[in-house]
């Protein structure tokens, strides 16, 4: 039984999202004692983002990396965090605690993070 490619690279981006994502929530945790919440999701996510790039050409999507498909990921990248920075601080206001905020902020935000890499690093 084949699986389809497109399958794949689902399971891929699953598996380097994961890796992302706990990287990204595993600095948050050890820096929230010590700094804003916004300020250590900031630094979780730069943390993230580089070993992101390495695993999402040399793994998801197994495409080259360049400089035009890297300055397209911290683009989406950027867009991600915007976004992922909003979603947590608006369930922070309705009274998520700042521990378990980014759950369903990761819940939103991975899906259309999905979209847009994915239209990046095959168009670019």
């Amino acid at each position: 039984m084949k699986i389809d490619q497109k399958y794949l690279e689902v399971i891929r981006f699953i598996i380097t999202g994961v890796v992302s994502t706990l990287t990204t929530y595993a600095v948050y945790w050890v820096l929230l004692p010590f700094l804003n919440h916004s300020i250590a999701f900031l630094v979780g996510y730069i943390v993230a983002v580089i070993v992101n790039y390495i695993m999402t050409t040399s793994f998801t999507f197994k495409v080259k990396a360049t400089k035009k498909n890297g300055l397209g990921f911290i683009m989406t990248n950027i867009i991600n965090f915007i976004l992922s920075e909003a979603f947590l601080n608006l369930f922070i206001y309705i009274g998520v605690s700042k521990q378990w905020a980014p759950i369903p902020m990761y819940a939103i935000c991975i899906p259309i993070n999905f979209l847009i890499v994915r239209y990046v690093m095959k168009k670019l």
